[in-house]
């Protein structure tokens, strides 16, 4: 067949094997995914846009890998998504929902090899989900950047259990085994148990699921032959960072991306790890950082990995750049000497002012979690008549009071960067990638 950018394994004659890919306990090798590929790719061939139920599958697998084949965006459907949530994508996409079946099979020749791949929509904080229009060159890009700096090779099993619905699990997860050849192992759902069963090389995930490894003991140990782990699609918290470390002997990796922009700085395989510090901008991407006078402020970044714009939104898209075109993250950042990124937050949540001082949230949570009594922690500002913002916190924790950590922040940072409230939570709300949504905290 053709070369088809992003899939290189599947085209320039990878050594195949039966076992290439794993999904929720079904095996095949690169013929039999080609095979149902093609199947979906003579029947979406001429479509504007197609959408797929993206569940743990080899169908979604087949799906997207069948519209690469056929030149036909991909828009993937969370399994869970609401009704409202279903409509509104369908109708502004333009997709029609094709049911994939991995059984059938069909050659199909390839389309031209470039433009649009994928939309996916974002869970913006205001206003409808956006679509992310992302191209195959893009995807190529970034795989060969995070190939380059993890070290990630064809001898390499690829093991994880994220949705595959985000660039986390879809792009990187899926896409990065067809590109580098290596073995993929979807677990279904990302468990401590599955992952320490899977005896992979290279395993992903995001922070709720390492702090769930790290609880498990056993399983956190029997990652210690792994090669590599790496975390990301939110703030990976110190303690879990340092049990990983204790317990299963690896440093992970963590790295920092949009939907908008895949990913665009990494700590390395051959490099130093810190734990909130997100590492480099990886090969063919430039950042910086919009200081304010404290040195943090606003990441901006431009390169070869960025969408290409908002779907059928001119004016948003627009929007998101700076009149010297470097694309607003909406992050607040902060970078060492050495160049290695630090997040501090979202622009809209996570940077707080509160009598004079500009407050990271990520920094009052990491403290918070060095408290062996909490489990998890998520920090916002309120409105204060005296201080502008005051620093709220919102905790999962047994046997302590709200004054216990408070104090106990003061006593690791500043003063001012102390909780002047405390709120227990049973659980803080998360989306299906393990971040907290803030909007969701109740009021204070």
């Amino acid at each position: 067949m053709p070369e088809v950018p992003v899939l290189t394994a599947l085209s320039r004659g990878t050594e195949d094997r039966a076992d290439a890919l794993t999904v929720a306990g079904r095996t095949c090798s690169y013929e039999e995914l080609l095979g149902a590929a093609g199947a979906v790719a003579r029947r979406v061939s001429g479509l504007a846009a197609f959408a797929v139920e993206a569940t743990a599958s080899l169908e979604t697998v087949a799906g997207v890998v069948g519209g690469l084949l056929a030149g036909v965006p991909v828009v993937p459907l969370p399994p869970d998504a609401g009704p409202a949530e279903r409509e509104h994508v369908l109708k502004d996409s333009g997709a029609e929902v094709v049911p994939v079946d991995f059984a059938e099979r069909a050659d199909f020749a390839g389309a031209p090899a470039g433009g649009a791949a994928l939309v996916l929509y974002t869970s913006g904080t205001t206003g409808a989900p956006k679509g992310v229009v992302i191209t195959r060159e893009a995807m190529a890009a970034d795989l060969d950047a995070l190939a380059d700096a993890w070290q990630w090779t064809a001898e390499d099993t690829l093991v994880h259990g994220l949705p595959l619905f985000h660039v986390h699990g879809l792009v990187l997860g899926v896409l990065g085994a067809l590109r580098t050849g290596s073995r993929l192992v979807h677990t279904g759902r990302p468990t401590p148990e599955a992952y320490a069963a899977a005896g992979g090389t290279l395993y992903f995930g995001v922070p709720t699921v390492w702090h769930r490894v790290v609880r498990d003991e056993a399983a956190a140990r029997a990652l210690s032959g792994a090669r590599l782990l790496v975390s990301g699609s939110a703030p990976l918290p110190a303690p879990v960072f340092e049990g990983l470390r204790d317990l299963s002997g690896h440093q992970p990796v963590e790295r920092y991306g949009m939907t908008e922009t895949l990913i665009t700085v990494s700590a390395r395989a051959d490099g130093p790890r810190a734990p909130g510090a997100v590492g480099t901008a990886l090969h063919g991407v430039t950042t910086r950082v919009a200081e304010s006078a404290d040195g943090i402020g606003e990441l901006q970044v431009q390169g070869p990995t960025l969408f290409d714009g908002y779907l059928g939104r001119p004016e948003a898209t627009a929007a998101s750049y700076t009149d010297d075109g470097w694309f607003r993250t909406g992050d607040i950042a902060a970078m060492d000497a050495d160049g290695t990124h630090r997040i501090v937050g979202r622009a809209s949540t996570d940077l707080i002012k509160s009598g004079g001082y500009r407050i990271g949230a990520g920094e009052v949570e990491n403290a918070l979690l060095a408290h062996p009594a909490v489990r998890e922690a998520a920090v916002v500002g309120a409105a204060d008549p005296d201080l502008g913002q005051r620093i709220v916190a919102y905790v999962v924790a047994d046997g302590v009071s709200g004054q216990d950590l408070t104090d106990f922040v003061a006593a690791r940072l500043s003063v001012h960067k102390r909780p002047r409230t405390v709120r227990f939570l049973a659980e803080l709300p998360r989306n299906a990638m393990g971040k907290p949504q803030k909007r969701l905290l109740p009021p204070v």
